[in-house]
C-alpha cells in the first residue's frame, strides 16, 4: 500500500485577518514532492487557515491514491490533538472543518503528528506565498512558487551547521593527523577553534519566531482574600471588594501604559470576569471566557481558613500537602487534576494565539501551575511561590514547545 506524508500550515495576518494556507504531499519512501497547494482565503483566523490547509492536503493525497495511508505532520498542536480525538472541538467554526477533514479518507487511513515549526517550512512558505499573492490581488501559482527551494535551502543550511559542529571522530582525531605527540600545531589549534565556533553557532538555536506571551493577572481582592480563606470554583463565587476594584483599576492603568496586550481571556468566576472587564474597558478590548482557567474546587474547605481546615480535617489536609493526587475533603480537585486541566487549556490557547500577547485573568492555583509547568518544577514548588491579589506574571511559549518565565508576582503598579 502506498504511503503519503501531508504537511500543512495556515496563517492569518491579524488573527483574524488576511489569511492563507499551504499544503504539500510527499512520497513517504522517497521524500519526493508530489503536490503543492496554496490559497489566499480572505479574512480568517489562524486556526481556520490551518484546517483549510489540512483539508487541501488530504484532498490532494486522495486524488493521487484514495487507498493510500497518510501521515499528516503539522506544527498546529490544536489541529493535531483535535483530529487525533484527544481534544474536544469547542469552537463552532472549527467543528465543520474538522468533520470535513475526517471524511476525506476512510477512518484508520490517516494519522497525525505534531512537528516543530522549523520542520514545517515548506508548507509555511506556501501559506505565506498565498497571502502575499492575495495582497497583490492575484492567485497563487505553483509555476512561480519557490517554497520548495526555500525550504530545501533552509534545511541544507541547518544540516551544514550540524555536520560541522559534530565531527565524526573524537576531538583527538582532528590533531592526530598533523600534530606530533609533543603538542598541538597551529593548524590543529585552529581546527579545534573552528569546531568550537561551529558549536557555538549551532547552540544558538533556530529562529522560532515570536512566542505566544501570556501575561497572568490574578484577580483583585474579594472579601475573602484578606481573611485568607479557601475560595475556589466550588464556593460562593464572591465579587470584588472595593479594594479589589481599586486594584483592578490600577493594573488596568499599568497595562494601558505598556500597550502590549492584544487579547483578554478570563476565568468564568465573577472576581476574574469583573477584573477583566475593568481592564478591557481601559484597553478597548473584549473579554473571552475560558472555563479551564477557573480556580481549583476546594470541596468542603471552601470558605474556611487554613487553620480551620487543619483543625477539622487534619488527615485530609496532611495528605493534600504531601501528594498532588490527594483531593480536599468532600470531593474537591487535586493538584494533579488541576495541572491536567490547565495544561490542556494552555496548549489550546498557545495554538490559538501564536505570536500574540494575551492577558489571562485567573487565580492563584492556575497561575502557580502554569509557572511550575513552564519551569519543569516538581509539584511541591506550588507551596514556594507567592502570587498576590492583582499581581502580574508572564510566560512566553515558543514554537518548539519550550517556555520561559519572564515575570513573577509583580505588584509595583499597586504601590
Amino acid at each position: 500500500m502506498r504511503e503519503f506524508i501531508v504537511e500543512a500550515d495556515g496563517g492569518s495576518r491579524g488573527n483574524p485577518g488576511p489569511a492563507g494556507y499551504g499544503s504539500v504531499v510527499l512520497d513517504a519512501v522517497t521524500g519526493e514532492t508530489l503536490v503543492e497547494a496554496a490559497e489566499h482565503i480572505g479574512v480568517a483566523s489562524n486556526n481556520v487557515a490551518e484546517y483549510r490547509g489540512l483539508i487541501a492536503g488530504l484532498r490532494a493525497a486522495h486524488a493521487l491514491d484514495p487507498t493510500a495511508t497518510v501521515r499528516v505532520r503539522m506544527d498546529s498542536k490544536l489541529v493535531v490533538e483535535q483530529m487525533s480525538g484527544r481534544w474536544k472541538i469547542k469552537h463552532p467554526a472549527m467543528q465543520p472543518l474538522a468533520t470535513e477533514a475526517a471524511h476525506v479518507f476512510p477512518p484508520g487511513q490517516v494519522t497525525y503528528e505534531w512537528i516543530p515549526r522549523e520542520q514545517n517550512k515548506h508548507a509555511d512558505r506556501l501559506a505565506n506565498e498565498a497571502m502575499d499573492a492575495g495582497k497583490r490581488g492575484e492567485r497563487w501559482s505553483a509555476s512561480t512558487s519557490t517554497a520548495e527551494l526555500d525550504a530545501q535551502t533552509a534545511r541544507g543550511r541547518a544540516a551544514t551547521v550540524a555536520t560541522v559542529s559534530e565531527p565524526s571522530g573524537p576531538p583527538g582525531d582532528v590533531a592526530s593527523t598533523s600534530a606530533p605527540a609533543a603538542g598541538p600545531t597551529t593548524a590543529s589549534r585552529k581546527a579545534a577553534a573552528d569546531i568550537r565556533a561551529a558549536k557555538n553557532v549551532a547552540s544558538a538555536g533556530p529562529d522560532l519566531g515570536t512566542p505566544a506571551t501570556f501575561v497572568l493577572l490574578r484577580h483583585g481582592e474579594t472579601p475573602l482574600t484578606p481573611e485568607k480563606r479557601f475560595s475556589g470554583s466550588g464556593g460562593s463565587d464572591p465579587a470584588l471588594s472595593e479594594v479589589g476594584r481599586h486594584q483592578a483599576e490600577r493594573v488596568a492603568g499599568a497595562l494601558a501604559a505598556r500597550g502590549t496586550i492584544q487579547v483578554i481571556v478570563s476565568s468564568p468566576l465573577a472576581r476574574c470576569r469583573e477584573t477583566a472587564e475593568i481592564v478591557a474597558a481601559r484597553l478597548g478590548l473584549r473579554v473571552a471566557v475560558e472555563d479551564g482557567l477557573r480556580e481549583s474546587d476546594f470541596g468542603a474547605w471552601e470558605g474556611l481558613t487554613f487553620g480551620e481546615v487543619r483543625e477539622r480535617y487534619p488527615d485530609d489536609m496532611n495528605a493534600w500537602l504531601a501528594s498532588p493526587e490527594a483531593r480536599p475533603t468532600g470531593g474537591g480537585e487535586s493538584f494533579e487534576a488541576v495541572a491536567q486541566r490547565v495544561a490542556a487549556t494552555r496548549d489550546e490557547l498557545v495554538a490559538a494565539y501564536r505570536g500574540r500577547t494575551v492577558l489571562l485573568v485567573t487565580h492563584v492555583t492556575p497561575i502557580k501551575t502554569l509557572v511550575r509547568l513552564a519551569l519543569g518544577a516538581p509539584p511541591e514548588s506550588l507551596f514556594r511561590m507567592e502570587v498576590s491579589a492583582a499581581s502580574l506574571s508572564a510566560l512566553a511559549y515558543y514554537a518548539d514547545g519550550n517556555a520561559t518565565l519572564r515575570l513573577l508576582n509583580d505588584t509595583s503598579h499597586l504601590r
